[in-house]
């Protein structure tokens, strides 16, 4: 099973910003040495060694993951404006893909934004399912491209597009299942676990995690536990989650206890605060693991999610 981040920003979309570009750029001339210059395997050399918050970027599309269990069709979970970036993607991607699952934790605008920039929307050799718990999915999806807030409405479409409330039932495909679980977050949120039969991934953005998450019941239990990856909100500092409380995000601190209790195998933070800019993205991955390896735990692992990112599991 192999999953792919094509937007990990929380709230809006977060673009480098010329300053920003200027400050890397700026960054690296200060710490760049004459000998690091003096051949392409030395400038190599050198630019491997930089912080990855200053040679690369966490990214700055808003929430879309990509699962594919089997060639033939891909899940994905959330419309935000990195599925346009997916959906480029398909052109030169081969073998071709014509059938897609698509799964929506909620309709905040961040999660909704590619939707109308996906290519395969208007392919008519395409077919598009389109899940949540949420009744009037289809009335939801036309509602954000009617008039006045888009040009072209969802009608336009030329994809078999379908829509599926779901229930407490998995949603069962060749080689894959995905079930769900709802979250704390204003106007409610829903996870989503997608498991191939031998690996396990959670997907929970946009969730504040309380008590009951970490309740060893029946449910969290067959849920949560012992899942191979979980994908989780971690937009904020620990001080930042108490002065925002009930915004309905989590602390990456909070996330490293959750996995932790868990035993989950590898965390990913996601869901990056628009208002941090890479260094401090990447300092909270360190404080991180730093706080894991203070709880005097072992066995999980932290990353952070970025933008363009493969993993397997």
């Amino acid at each position: 099973m192999k999953v792919k981040f094509w937007g990990v920003r929380g709230s809006i979309p977060t673009p480098l910003t010329p300053n920003a570009v200027r400050s890397k750029i700026a960054t690296v001339l200060q710490r760049v040495k004459p000998q690091d210059l003096e051949s392409a395997e030395s400038r190599e050399r050198f630019l491997a060694q930089l912080p990855h918050w200053l040679f690369g970027t966490a990214g700055g599309n808003t929430s879309c993951i990509e699962v594919v269990i089997h060639p033939s069709y891909s899940i994905i979970l959330d419309g935000g404006s990195g599925l346009r970036e997916l959906g480029n993607s398909l052109r030169t991607r081969e073998p071709k893909v014509k059938r897609f699952h698509l799964f929506f934790s909620h309709f905040h605008w961040d999660h909704l934004q590619g939707i109308p920039f996906f290519p395969p929307l208007f392919d008519p050799e395409c077919q598009i399912d389109c899940y949540s718990p949420v009744k009037d999915l289809k009335s939801i999806l036309e509602g954000q491209m009617n008039p006045p807030y888009f040009p072209v409405p969802l009608s336009y479409a030329r994809s078999k597009l379908s829509f599926h409330q779901l229930d407490s039932s998995p949603v069962r495909f060749d080689g894959g299942e995905v079930y769900w679980k709802q979250m704390n977050h204003p106007g409610g949120c829903y996870s989503y676990l997608v498991t191939d039969g031998k690996s396990r991934v959670i997907y929970a953005t946009d969730s504040e995690l309380t008590q009951k998450d970490f309740e060893k019941n029946k449910e969290n239990t067959e849920y949560f536990a012992s899942a191979d990856a979980l994908i989780l909100d971690s937009q904020y500092t620990l001080g930042e989650a108490v002065e925002k409380y009930n915004w309905g995000h989590s602390s990456f601190s909070l996330a490293v206890d959750f996995a932790a209790e868990w035993n989950i195998k590898r965390l990913y933070l996601f869901h990056h605060e628009p208002l941090y800019e890479d260094k401090k993205i990447y300092n909270n991955l360190q404080s991180a693991r730093w706080y894991y390896r203070h709880l005097g735990k072992s066995g999980l692992e932290i990353f952070l999610a970025e933008e363009g990112q493969e993993i397997e599991i």
